[in-house]
């Protein structure tokens, strides 16, 4: 890696998606521009716990190995709310709240500019496919929704009336040979009085 400001602004990008792939909040980059004879760029990272400071920091070290980047120098490393990682020409620093207000560390940088770091052209690609859609549903969807609909509601509605079948005629038996029952023994006594006349 050629030491430029491209490619250290590369870098310290890349150290900032790393650190918000574990969460770390707020994620600053700043330009440094001649500010500071130490570095070009100014990564902070805000963490909430010390074993998320470990992550964001083992995260960092690992994506920008596997690039064939390697930190010269890390400092706090005892240390369970700041840790400063020195690439060259970025500083990356992962801090706790704590830190945040002891240090000021925002006021030391409040002096250079903000840089966006996150990738914009997926937010611009995004809203671009969703009005080409839009109207070819417009015209499928009535030809198809009402086929959709009506065999829903006509699955629905028999499936009610079968339950309610079912449980009608076993009540209407159960009535049925009760006074089946009784109407017999009333005929009895009519055939005995017939008998003795």
């Amino acid at each position: 890696m050629t030491n430029s400001k491209s490619s250290f602004k590369k870098l310290a990008f890349e150290a900032a998606r790393a650190g918000d792939a574990k969460k770390a909040d707020p994620v600053i980059v700043f330009d440094l521009a001649g500010k500071s004879p130490l570095a070009d760029y100014a990564v902070l990272l805000g963490v909430e716990s010390a074993p998320q400071l470990d992550a964001v920091e083992e995260e960092i070290l690992v994506q920008l190995k596997h690039q064939g980047i390697y930190c010269l120098h890390k400092d706090g490393m005892r240390s369970k709310n700041w840790k400063v990682l020195d690439y060259g020409g970025v500083l990356v620093h992962i801090y706790d709240q704590k830190a945040a207000e002891f240090y000021a560390i925002e006021k030391v940088y409040s002096a250079c500019k903000p840089i966006a770091w996150e990738e914009a052209p997926a937010v611009a690609a995004a809203p671009a496919p969703a009005p080409a859609p839009a109207p070819a549903p417009k015209k499928s969807p009535a030809k198809k929704a009402p086929a959709a609909k009506k065999p829903a509601v006509k699955k629905a509605k028999p499936a009610k009336k079968a339950v309610v079948k079912k449980a009608a005629p076993k009540k209407a038996a159960a009535k049925k040979a009760k006074p089946a029952k009784k109407a017999a023994p009333k005929k009895k006594p009519a055939k005995k009085v017939s008998k003795k006349k």
